[in-house]
């Protein structure tokens, strides 16, 4: 699995682009949702699951068209409660926790202003967890 850092995609919106996700996971919604859509290869799919950049998806249908491209809404909101537990109950067997552990990395909440720069820069990758 390849993640890829928001500082990856272009600021401003490609409508079609060269395959290259077989598929993928967005929290950030508009202009990189789009990107990512713009991407994804023959019959492959995006779970959406979360709006940080903003609700808008300024995007073409050409990926749902001409590749069969699947775009999927992820409701943890208003899911029924038993479809959460489920997902949960997944979670704890089928996820790996060591591959977890080796793309988390600690710090303090004084290092925030400088990690978001970092992260801007696309110099930081997978999860970082702040103590508070």
């Amino acid at each position: 699995m390849r993640l890829s850092m928001l500082a990856s995609f272009p600021r401003l919106v490609v409508y079609w682009s060269k395959e290259r996700w077989s598929g993928a996971v967005d929290s950030v919604g508009s202009r990189t949702l789009a990107n990512v859509l713009s991407q994804i290869k023959y019959d492959g799919a995006v779970a959406a699951c979360g709006l940080a950049q903003g609700s808008d998806l300024p995007a073409t249908v050409m990926p749902f068209i001409l590749r069969g491209v699947t775009l999927a809404g992820v409701d943890s909101v208003w899911a029924p409660r038993e479809k959460r537990e489920e997902a949960w109950g997944r979670l704890s067997t089928d996820l790996d926790i060591a591959k977890l552990d080796s793309m988390t990395a600690r710090a303090r909440l004084d290092d925030v202003p400088s990690l978001a720069n970092e992260i801007l820069a696309g110099n930081i990758k997978g999860r970082m967890v702040i103590d508070l």
